[in-house]
């Protein structure tokens, strides 16, 4: 594997706001999002209120990582790697590190159709803590239908 780094970034960054629009624009027949007249998508997270991961493969930005809190729960409010970089680990060894930076209760949460993104969290979490997660469908207020998985990272 070659040599890769994760580095928290401001909520300004250009590279940042690069892969956030790849994001948008990857789920937006499950969002129904549309770009706007200047091409870009809306965001859904205020980034200012965020901790902000770029993930580098090199010095070459391929995915990060959005970390909030919400009700007392670390959580992964966006997550994101380039597609032709999936199936090697990369997203589970930045999910794994962004665990291990930040101790206590964890939640995740997939919108309804995304099932990639909940296969894939669903054995990212379930490696990281030897399948101690709870999974419960639940309604969210913006989002609608969720899969959300909660854990404690010790």
């Amino acid at each position: 594997m070659n040599k890769s780094s994760i580095t928290e970034t401001s909520d300004s960054c250009p590279l940042l706001h690069q892969r956030l629009q790849s994001y948008e624009a990857e789920f937006s027949p499950l969002t129904g999002k549309q770009p706007g007249p200047d091409g870009k998508y809306m965001l859904d997270v205020d980034l200012t209120l965020t901790e902000n991961h770029l993930y580098l493969l090199e010095d070459t930005p391929i995915g990060f990582c959005i970390k909030g809190e919400t009700d007392g729960h670390h959580d992964i409010l966006e997550f994101y790697i380039q597609p032709e970089l999936r199936s090697n680990g990369r997203g589970e060894q930045l999910a794994h590190e962004i665990f291990s930076r930040h101790k206590g209760p964890w939640q995740v949460r997939q919108i309804e159709g995304a099932h990639k993104a909940r296969n894939f969290w669903r054995r990212a979490i379930h490696n990281y803590t030897g399948g101690l997660y709870s999974e419960e469908q639940l309604h969210d207020p913006y989002w609608g239908p969720v899969t959300r998985q909660r854990f404690t990272s010790l």
